[in-house]
């Protein structure tokens, strides 16, 4: 193989490698603890019938603890392979692998439209990116709950202080006719 063939060689296997990776995490992953996680979907006032997206699930204990005590259907997006593999394993366990569906992949590039109850622990900056989508692509009355972080200049409908912790709670408004 001559000189220039290797270098050839060497960029295509760097550029497809490349495209192969995912992105990286914006967030570590920080488990919320389970007594927030509670306090989170009883703010959101979670009931049979709503579709719950929890954005960066992590090990998947939000969707989980939805689908087990509340029934309902409910996805988790992460753009960690490792974690999306915990996530599955942990609703086995849990028994609710019918119920729950974990989806590796960006969140700012998935489609989660169809949810009713929004849940996240991300951070500002990200909220901050995340507002203006969900304002714009949620259907009015979906709910929207953040642990620790809020949304900048959308102030929350609902705020719970609880040991240090906090939890923000929305509801995605009406949208106002175009004249």
């Amino acid at each position: 193989m001559n000189r220039r063939s290797f270098v050839l060689a060497v960029a295509l296997l760097a550029s497809g490698s490349a495209v192969a990776q995912n992105r990286v995490p914006d967030v570590i992953f920080v488990p919320t603890p389970q007594e927030v996680v509670e306090d989170m979907l009883r703010l959101a006032d979670v009931k049979k019938g709503d579709v719950l997206y929890d954005l960066g699930s992590g090990d998947g204990r939000i969707p989980i603890t939805a689908a087990k005590k509340y029934g309902v259907r409910a996805v988790g997006i992460d753009i960690d392979p490792h974690r999306i593999s915990e996530a599955r394993a942990n609703a086995k366990k849990a028994g609710v692998e019918k119920q729950v569906e974990f989806r590796e992949g960006d969140l700012f590039a998935m489609d989660f439209r169809e949810a009713t109850v929004v849940t996240l622990y991300l951070l500002p900056e990200l909220n901050l990116k995340l507002a203006p989508r969900l304002r714009a692509e949620m259907k009015p009355g979906t709910r929207i709950v953040s642990h620790q972080f809020d949304m900048g200049e959308w102030r929350p409908d609902k705020k719970l202080e609880l040991g240090g912790r906090t939890v923000y709670f929305w509801t995605v408004p009406e949208r106002k006719a175009r004249k």
